[in-house]
């Protein structure tokens, strides 16, 4: 495998100031370079950029996944198991809604992982997850 280099994702919001609290102080992401109409973060050694603009929500399509309805598009990271469940933690006690609750997906099959999902305050969907062997199952067929 290559050596992992850090991904840039820019994503709409409608506000900065609730960018601020979701991605800075619930996830805890680190706060880089801002104007007033934009905001970098370190989205967990990634450089997640939210742009403020107009409400322009299109309709968020669903696939079917493990009997849950995946919502498209969306985005996240691999996280190792006791950092996924560290912030299922936090984000079960600060009352966050999530479109799929934690859980373990395609139990005792290839690729078993631990998920959930949820919306930050723009309706952009997130996916959070993790392996107990990422090298062995992250893009095993």
């Amino acid at each position: 495998m290559n050596k992992l280099m850090p991904f840039h994702l820019a994503i709409p919001v409608n506000s900065l100031t609730t960018s601020r609290q979701f991605y800075g102080e619930l996830l805890g992401c680190e706060e880089g370079r801002s104007t007033d109409i934009w905001i970098d973060y370190n989205f967990f050694g990634h450089q997640l950029v939210c742009h403020k603009a107009k409400e322009n929500r299109e309709h968020i399509n669903h696939n079917p996944v493990d009997g849950q309805h995946v919502p498209v598009p969306h985005f996240g990271v691999v996280l190792e198991m006791p950092e996924w469940c560290s912030l299922r933690d936090k984000l079960i006690e600060n009352n966050v809604d999530f479109a799929i609750e934690p859980y373990i997906r395609f139990k005792g099959k290839v690729g078993e992982q631990a998920t959930m999902f949820f919306y930050d305050p723009s309706g952009n969907a997130l996916e959070f997850k993790s392996f107990q062997d990422i090298e062995g199952e992250l893009f095993k067929k």
